[in-house]
């Protein structure tokens, strides 16, 4: 009882209480399904992003007409690059979803949209992430602890520049989220359905359903799993609404492989072999990604403030908090005030 309290109380701050007077049409609710299953489609296809554990399309008073949820194994106060890209792919990715079954778009996508941006410019002005600006930095924010809103220090020039190359990752990260849904299209038809059907799938669920439309067995070893994916299998949803883990963290001998490490190759005999050198391609084998990961900073969905390290989590809940630890997307709901909530939010 404790513990299932617990969850839902969680539940409320990310995305407020469920809407039960809010119902929705046939294709309504058929577009939402298909929206949050994108999401979570894409995560768990990509690398770098906690599991899903949750997906829901039912409303909640925030706005939110469905999200995805995600229950990190452990806290996180950095995330490189390839994390963050990961993260613009899966919050396009509800959007991407719905032009692809429906030729057509709607403005579930609005808080995604807001998200994305807001990541993708931080990257660009205030991480470093950009190759076209390097390591200037091209904005301040004025206000860490309240709004966190940054402010460039650039000129209307470079301004201009900045909005063409947050425009262009985002399109880049679309293609790409596009190109995944298309290629698993059969698995995303299928977990559409489902949840059309149930309302509610766990983690363990979607990932039982992604391997029986592919043909793949129930892991037994999971010896070759990545953190994320070990964390998929271990989380267990209680009847009562509680979850519980029997993984733990990574070792701190892992962590610390292969780092720092002395070589037995001479000088002379790395500049003969320098030139066979080559480096590998992300492997984006499935994983049992989450859909969305929670903010460490001030608020899931917005990377700007994060420059101390922190940062959103895809579709994470603005404002919730590390204490929280669930990161949350939601298909927004017209005209109502975004799942920000400092609340939830829909990838």
């Amino acid at each position: 009882m404790y513990h299932r309290r617990i969850f839902e109380a969680v539940e409320v701050v990310i995305a407020g209480k469920e809407k039960k007077d809010r119902v929705l049409s046939k294709e309504e609710k058929q577009t939402v399904a298909y929206h949050e299953v994108g999401h979570a489609l894409v995560t768990a296809l990509k690398k770098d992003s906690e599991p899903v554990q949750k997906i829901t399309i039912v409303p909640r008073t925030m706005g939110s007409l469905g999200y995805v949820m995600q229950v990190p194994e452990e806290e996180k106060y950095l995330q490189n690059k390839d994390e963050l890209m990961t993260r613009l792919v899966t919050l396009v990715a509800g959007r991407a979803a719905e032009e692809i079954v429906f030729g057509k778009v709607t403005t579930g996508a609005a808080n995604d949209i807001e998200k994305a941006t807001k990541i993708a410019k931080a990257m660009i002005t205030q991480y470093g992430m950009s190759e076209r600006f390097g390591l200037m930095n091209l904005a301040t924010v004025d206000d860490p602890y309240l709004n966190g809103n940054a402010r460039l220090d650039c000129s209307d020039e470079t301004a201009a520049q900045i909005d063409e190359e947050v425009k262009n990752m985002l399109k880049e990260c679309y293609e790409e989220a596009k190109q995944l849904l298309t290629e698993n299209r059969d698995v995303l038809d299928k977990i559409a359905h489902y949840l059309y059907d149930h309302e509610t799938i766990t983690g363990k669920e979607f990932m039982k359903i992604f391997r029986e439309v592919k043909g793949l067995p129930e892991p037994t070893d999971t010896t070759g799993f990545t953190h994320s994916e070990k964390v998929a299998e271990s989380v267990t949803f209680n009847e009562d609404g509680s979850y519980s883990s029997t993984l733990n963290g990574p070792s701190e001998t892992d962590i610390w492989k292969g780092i720092g490490e002395v070589s037995s190759v001479s000088d002379s005999e790395k500049a003969v072999s320098s030139s066979d050198d080559f480096v590998k391609g992300t492997d984006y084998s499935v994983g049992a990604e989450a859909v969305e990961s929670s903010d460490n900073a001030y608020g899931a969905g917005a990377v700007e403030n994060a420059g101390n390290g922190n940062d959103a989590g895809v579709g994470t809940v603005e404002n919730s908090g590390n204490a929280i630890g669930a990161g949350v997307e939601g298909t927004d709901n017209a005209g109502a005030d975004d799942i920000n909530a400092r609340g939830g939010s829909q990838e």
